[in-house]
């Protein structure tokens, strides 16, 4: 097992509880993506601890960055909060497992137990979360977007490239991409034509051009 966190205390205390466990052998802790993908490499490891929160850096990122170099491990989401969208795009990438660092350390033990033993464990407080997810409604997953994210979402819908929609939007196209991978991260699509279809799908396109 590999622990990802950017606090060394954190690390230490994790390493503390995990190890009084039978399952895991800790064999290395990281400070950041760059570390923990070297480490990946190194060791190999059954499951890796994520912090979601690392300074500038976020843990999904470093999860979809090690599943896209082929790495076939387990992981674990330490989180003190998470959000919709976080959420979300945890489940897209098929995390295994979310605990919440307020857990007790038997939680997170049994959390490393049911990983490795192949089944997902999700903190129960954020099930109904999830369970809201499923539920919510169109106007509700657009909410989530600010209001620039929805222009360069309709403007997806259009076919526009980045630089017609920063010639549309008087933005730079570094701007554009930015948004862009906004608007994918928040609505769990993959790329920019399930976009621009999610788009066509919610007449927005159409409801834009009506103004």
């Amino acid at each position: 097992m590999i622990i990802l966190d950017d606090h060394p205390l954190v690390r230490k205390g994790i390493r503390t509880v995990v190890s009084s466990g039978q399952s895991m052998n800790v064999v290395g802790e990281a400070a950041n993506a760059k570390e923990a993908l070297r480490l990946l490499e190194q060791t190999k490891p059954d499951l890796v601890l994520v912090d979601l929160n690392l300074g500038n850096e976020n843990g999904l990122d470093l999860i979809r960055e090690a599943r896209r170099s082929g790495h076939t491990c387990k992981y674990i989401i330490l989180t003190s909060s998470v959000t919709r969208s976080e959420l979300q795009l945890a489940q897209a990438l098929q995390v295994e497992g979310i605990c919440l660092k307020e857990a007790f350390p038997e939680d997170l033990l049994y959390a490393v137990e049911s990983v490795a033993r192949g089944r997902k464990y999700y903190d129960p407080v954020l099930m109904g979360s999830m369970m809201g997810d499923k539920s919510r409604s169109e106007e509700q997953e657009l909410s989530e977007l600010t209001p620039k994210e929805l222009e360069v979402l309709m403007s997806l819908g259009k076919g526009l490239s980045n630089k017609e929609i920063a010639s549309a939007l008087y933005i730079t196209e570094f701007t554009v991409k930015k948004h862009v991978s906004q608007v994918l991260a928040k609505l769990v699509l993959a790329d920019r034509t399930q976009a621009a279809l999610y788009a066509l799908s919610k007449g927005l396109v159409q409801f834009e051009m009506q103004r």
